[in-house]
């Protein structure tokens, strides 16, 4: 008698185990299947840390030494003007003239005045990016010395910003603070309470320029995508 009455507590207790664990495992499956998802913006502008600038200028001539003899010197010039208003050796790069041979040209139909057109390329890479840009506006002072300097295709000044490491983790806090008001707000209008995080994707950052006219300034902007999951 008192095996059958400890072996029907067990069996009682091994019901309600299980019906505590289907109750459960139902409220779980239920938790699943509702979920909102929401995404978080974050902006921001932050000044270009690192700029590349090319001064590009070309000769023209019949005699191909002399052209080089005048670049050499001109080159001269260029550095001497970059390097007394503070720029570093290091930062300056000279690039081999590009020789344009008029007369090499198989299927041009135009008559040049002259043979060669040489192309010189100084290249400044430095993150003094507020006094290259002062320096930008003052190249007519190379002009007053001879060195008309021209604008290429390309050779195109770039404005970087390379501390996106830096300002990450605030602009991602930022974004995810955005989504979870998004989904409280979603949560409240239909009656439900805002649970855990089911799955969250950071998303891409992308920095752009903030407008055509100030490059120097970028746009910085990061989308993230948040589950969550809803409960009554």
């Amino acid at each position: 008698m008192k095996n059958r009455i400890i072996e029907s507590l067990i069996l009682a207790l091994g019901l309600t185990a299980m019906g505590f664990f289907i109750q459960s495992g139902i409220h779980s499956f239920s938790l699943r299947d509702r979920v909102v998802t929401v995404k978080g913006l974050a902006e921001a502008e932050f000044p270009a840390d690192k700029v590349i600038w090319p001064i590009v200028y070309k000769e023209a001539g019949n005699n191909l030494l002399a052209l080089y003899d005048n670049l050499h010197s001109k080159n001269e010039i260029v550095i001497s003007f970059l390097q007394s208003n503070g720029i570093e050796t290091d930062e300056i790069t000279i690039s081999a003239p590009v020789v344009y041979d008029m007369q090499a040209e198989r299927y041009s139909t135009n008559t040049a005045v002259y043979r060669y057109n040489i192309t010189s390329v100084i290249t400044i890479s430095s993150d003094k990016v507020d006094l290259i840009r002062k320096l930008m506006s003052q190249q007519a002072s190379l002009l007053q010395k001879g060195i008309a300097v021209t604008s290429d295709y390309q050779y195109n000044t770039e404005f970087i910003f390379t501390r996106l490491n830096e300002v990450k983790p605030q602009m991602i806090e930022e974004a995810t603070k955005n989504a979870r008001e998004a989904a409280i707000k979603f949560a409240e209008d239909s009656d439900s309470k805002l649970g855990k995080i089911k799955r969250a994707y950071q998303g891409q950052f992308s920095i752009t320029n903030r407008d055509e006219n100030t490059p120097h300034i970028k746009n910085i902007r990061v989308v993230t995508t948040i589950e969550y999951y809803l409960k009554d």
